[in-house]
């Protein structure tokens, strides 16, 4: 029986591409460096990528990630580096500036309230994650919110679920289940926990890493036939 579903934000209940080249182009606009095209949003959104992976391996810190992804993004397209601070810091709060839902999200996570205890478990800066569970009123509808930088570890760390598991109280990795969009990040993370694992897969991707998934679903309302598959 699942009794606790531990929700990802970005690129699961949130559409992150979107809230992404929003904010680019916002940012782009006040710093004066002209447009900020598809084919270059496309480079940056690889390098970031990239940067969140090494991290997630413990290869970077955070504040690398956040300015050294933009750092290299302005070199190779020849913008000032040194921008690269400044750029990041309202670039955190722009990304809050326009959210997306996947699949109806809101809808769903209101209508498993009192059926499941629901938890939010992102990466990402406080700056940027609150403003996006507020403007989408997620924060409403679930309290108990984890972000890896008040938590002082990203997922898949253990670390990071320690804190998570301290905050919920008593629980049985059984009834725990993870949802998010990331092999590395949220599956590997729920591997690490060793809880049950939901891949958010709407683009059909092939899983062709260690990482164990226990369900793999393509639209978040497939979430509701494994509660009731599994809850029987």
């Amino acid at each position: 029986m699942i009794k606790t579903i531990l929700w990802d934000v970005d690129a699961t209940l949130l559409n992150f591409e979107l809230a992404e080249k929003a904010a680019m182009e916002r940012c782009f606009s006040m710093f004066e460096m002209g447009e900020c095209t598809q084919e270059m949003l496309s480079r940056y959104s690889k390098i970031n990528r990239s940067y969140w992976q090494r991290l997630e391996r413990g290869e970077l810190t955070k504040p690398e990630v956040l300015v050294g992804r933009f750092e290299e993004f302005f070199g190779k397209e020849g913008i000032p580096v040194e921008k690269a601070a400044a750029f990041n810091e309202e670039y955190q709060v722009r990304l809050g500036d326009t959210v997306f839902f996947h699949d109806n999200a809101y809808e769903l996570i209101k209508e498993l309230q009192g059926k499941v205890k629901q938890a939010i478990v992102t990466n990402g800066t406080v700056v940027a994650q609150e403003r996006k569970l507020e403007k989408s009123g997620l924060n409403k509808l679930i309290t108990d919110i984890f972000i890896s930088d008040q938590i002082g570890a990203e997922k898949p760390s253990p670390k990071f679920f320690e804190k998570v598991w301290e905050e919920l109280g008593p629980y049985k990795k059984e009834e725990v289940m993870i949802v998010g969009d990331s092999l590395t990040s949220d599956m590997q993370g729920g591997n690490n926990a060793g809880i049950r694992c939901c891949w958010y897969n709407p683009k059909g991707l092939k899983n062709e890493s260690s990482v164990h998934v226990d369900y793999e679903i393509t639209n978040l309302w497939q979430v509701k036939d494994i509660l009731s598959n599994e809850n029987l």
